[in-house]
């Protein structure tokens, strides 16, 4: 087993954890290290392009988000300012022309005006992979450890240790959580224990995304603008319940939906039962232009293990109500720390709750 001693463990490698050692690294803090169980970066945000794609680029028009999509400037000022900050691209979500909606399976599609938002809900070019490519080159690579699953975290002497799934052990003064709080408190024991209340809410607290699956379709154009339709609908039938543009400027088209099956029901289905179903309703809705796909993707959120828990798979997949992001007494206080988007104060679940998350978790840091 190998030794690793920083004053800091960050575990999680998604925005959240990616946004905090960000601020240490602006900070001039040099003492921490990312424990990340995923072989890659992002967490919940995640992306998926075509085959031959360049993928070097941070900002190549061929990727789309399966995961988060979308924020809200006006709403969400600071996550804007971040997004300047690192200079990345940003692009209004496609809402012109009409709506789609599937009533019943005895009728055809509705088309009918589509709904304007009143927030201006804007994207990234390259995807919100674009943002965790940016931070990503803002933090030394010798800071970030990857398939490093952590099991178990201890505290003796002052020192916290943590227990690796490699078999690794890292010590460190503090830990700054920048993952779901169930997820946390179903898959890593505490010794001591935590206070039971904090325990129980962590719990408590759905993960956003958990319950989702995204089914994502890729064209070579945007058929459905020139057809005078915004490629919004919804569907009363299925599976997808939510449909939207995802298409990218200057690269190829796309369409994404939100699957509406429980997910138990898309466990039983299968996935390319699922994935023949999504394709189908597609056609139902946009017609035959809708058979020239050129790749597609399927993402189930409650499949995977290093997101959803038993619990979020049989969620309502609502953004929760953030729990206490520290412990306010007994042997972890001052040692451990909140910092996932769910332990927001304002935007729990939202991208945005990530970057106030990882500030108002810095802010209880002792030293900093």
């Amino acid at each position: 087993m190998t030794r690793n001693t920083s004053r800091i463990a960050i575990i999680g490698g998604g925005l959240s954890g990616l946004y905090t050692a960000y601020l240490l690294e602006l900070r001039g803090f040099a003492n921490y290290q990312i424990f990340e169980a995923r072989s890659r970066l992002g967490g919940r945000i995640d992306g998926f392009s075509l085959a031959g794609a360049d993928m070097s680029d941070a900002n190549s028009s061929d990727r789309f988000d399966l995961g988060p999509t979308w924020y809200w400037p006006q709403m969400q000022p600071a996550f804007a300012q971040v997004i300047a900050e690192l200079g990345l691209e940003s692009f209004a979500q496609y809402d012109q022309g009409d709506m789609l909606f599937e009533r019943s399976q005895s009728s055809p599609p509705m088309r009918m005006s589509g709904y304007r938002n009143e927030l201006l809900t804007m994207r990234l070019v390259g995807g919100m992979s674009a943002l965790i490519a940016a931070l990503q080159e803002k933090i030394p690579a010798d800071k970030i450890c990857y398939q490093q699953q952590v099991q178990a975290i201890a505290l003796a002497n002052d020192e916290v240790t943590l227990q690796l799934a490699s078999g690794a052990i890292a010590h460190v003064d503090q830990v700054i959580i920048a993952a779901p709080p169930r997820l946390i408190a179903s898959t890593v024991s505490f010794q001591p224990a935590l206070p039971n209340q904090l325990q129980q809410a962590w719990l408590a607290t759905d993960t956003w995304m958990a319950p989702h699956a995204k089914f994502l379709a890729v064209f070579p154009t945007a058929f459905w603008r020139e057809q005078g339709l915004s490629g919004s609908a919804r569907s009363n039938i299925g599976p997808m319940v939510e449909i939207h543009d995802a298409s990218l400027p200057n690269g190829k088209a796309a369409l994404f939906g939100f699957v509406g099956y429980p997910a138990e029901a898309r466990r039983q289905l299968g996935a390319e039962q699922l994935q023949q179903q999504c394709q189908a309703q597609l056609l139902r809705l946009f017609g035959p232009l809708a058979a020239t796909v050129e790749g597609f993707e399927l993402k189930d959120w409650a499949q995977d293990p290093l997101t959803a828990t038993v619990t979020d798979s049989s969620g309502q997949a609502a953004h929760p109500q953030p729990p206490s992001y520290f412990v306010a007494d007994g042997p972890w206080q001052h040692k451990l720390f909140g910092a996932g988007s769910e332990w927001s104060t304002n935007y729990p679940g939202y991208l945005a709750g990530c970057i106030e998350a990882a500030e108002q978790a810095l802010l209880k840091v002792a030293w900093l």
